[in-house]
């Protein structure tokens, strides 16, 4: 059995879920002060969006614990991509819920959306299936393009493929 990759998908107006590593260091004024992390899931974002799927990313930054800690934000990230990728990126203050679902549904195909840190919520890192569920609900496709974090079992890079139908990995992975 071969292993697909996004190559093998047709992402045309599809909800694309999609983990990367944003783990990214910020300074005490909340700029990322290097954008290697983000710089490295560029090729899979641009192809996304170039085959027009409709790219929701989530990602965690540092170890808040379940905590909303505001200096864990990944909200400095949306600027360095938008920059990075030439185009507009979106963002919305958690990772599950109505207000989540709302900016999911209203993408179009070539827009991108970046999801509040994962790990403010414990359920993420306890893989917990009822938040596996919401975040796969989020998606027609789900992509793991976050090497550093692949091997671990967590809500959003193993839970979250028992629920959606498709599930591929990058290039490199």
């Amino acid at each position: 059995m071969s292993k697909k990759t996004v190559k093998d998908i047709p992402f045309k107006g599809k909800r694309v879920l999609m983990r990367v590593d944003f783990n990214v260091p910020l300074d005490e004024n909340q700029n990322v002060t290097s954008d290697k992390r983000i710089r490295a899931a560029v090729p899979t974002i641009e192809y996304i969006l170039g085959q027009g799927g409709r790219l929701v990313l989530m990602s965690h930054l540092g170890r808040p614990k379940g905590e909303k800690v505001p200096r864990m934000s990944l909200k400095p990230c949306v600027g360095v991509l938008s920059k990075l990728i030439g185009k507009k990126v979106a963002f919305v203050d958690d990772c599950v819920g109505p207000e989540v679902e709302k900016a999911v549904s209203e993408l179009a195909e070539g827009e991108v959306l970046i999801l509040e840190n994962l790990r403010f919520h414990k359920q993420e890192t306890d893989n917990d299936p009822g938040f596996s569920q919401e975040l796969s609900a989020l998606a027609d496709v789900y992509v793991n393009d976050a090497f550093g974090t692949a091997h671990r079992a967590h809500a959003s890079t193993e839970g979250v493929t028992r629920y959606v139908n498709t599930a591929v990995s990058v290039f490199l992975m």
